[in-house]
């Protein structure tokens, strides 16, 4: 009364049914109580119209309101005004679905899962097909199960621990946002060649005789090319051969690749004749 007709209006001195006004005109309906001064009537209105007249849309409380008013009213009053009336209406079912949802739903932590890989399809590049099997919930609420094929995309250069993410390919759960499918590239071991960045390194046995007077070494790349490498140089323990650009190509411009390098194991001889060590100094001038 007091908001329709201020200090008068509580004093019974209120405009009379169709005097225009506030309450007044347009067939509106008093209900008077009370005779004399002290005396009040009001109109009474739709719990429906006064919800639409506040937030802009209509509700339906008997209901446990819409799923759209769920969310603005958590948006203006915070998650728990409305959650005891939800639960009220629905006789603490799940009739009142659109005040029941306390927050957003939470995500389901990642689901991690290594991808071995060979030396060759890193380097080369390649695509694999990952067949999964995850829970989905259908539009009825049940559960069931269902197969689905991912293709992965290998570039070329990629190195061991680089994570392939496909969002929300997890098993479904009510309320809860599906995990994240992440796989990590892993390296698996070659029988000839090692991985340090983007080089490739090779270890290579040859005797001493070859380490002081040259040696020859015949390689096979990772995509199938025959490479000779001639070493000239007196080859110590600590001895490198450097081939360039021949090592793995670079995931950020795959054009551009790392180095090919060549170590040596030395085999040297276990034991020396008088005659042979005699030889030695000789021929080293030692």
């Amino acid at each position: 009364m007091y908001d329709q007709y201020g200090e008068e209006g509580l004093k019974g001195q209120v405009p009379s049914p169709g005097a225009g006004g506030p309450g007044g005109g347009g067939g509106a309906t008093f209900f008077s109580m009370g005779e004399g001064p002290t005396s009040f009537r009001f109109n009474p209105r739709s719990a429906d119209d006064i919800f639409a007249e506040f937030f802009g849309f209509s509700g339906t409380f008997g209901g446990g309101g819409t799923r759209g008013s769920s969310r603005f009213s958590r948006g203006i009053f915070g998650d728990d005004i409305f959650g005891s009336f939800g639960e009220a209406a629905s006789g603490g079912g799940g009739g009142g679905a659109g005040f029941m949802n306390h927050g957003p739903p939470r995500k389901a932590p990642p689901i991690e899962n290594r991808l071995p890989c060979s030396l060759e399809e890193l380097y080369k590049g390649t695509t694999k097909k990952m067949k999964i099997s995850r829970q989905i919930v259908d539009i009825s609420g049940r559960t069931m199960q269902v197969e689905e094929i991912l293709t992965i995309d290998i570039k070329p250069g990629w190195k061991k621990g680089t994570k392939i993410t496909f969002p929300e390919k997890g098993n479904e759960q009510p309320d809860v946002i599906p995990a994240d499918l992440i796989f990590i590239i892993d390296e698996k071991p070659h029988s000839m060649f090692t991985r340090d960045g983007n080089d490739l390194v090779v270890t290579q046995k040859i005797s001493l005789v070859e380490a002081l007077t040259g040696y020859t070494t015949h390689l096979t790349t990772l995509d199938g090319r025959n490479l000779t490498i001639s070493i000239n140089n007196v080859v110590h323990p600590d001895y490198e051969e450097v081939v360039p650009r021949e090592g793995m190509p670079i995931p950020k411009d795959p054009t551009q690749k790392g180095n090919l390098r060549i170590k040596f194991n030395i085999k040297f001889p276990v034991r020396l004749t008088a005659e042979q060590k005699a030889g030695i100094k000789k021929l080293l001038g030692l």
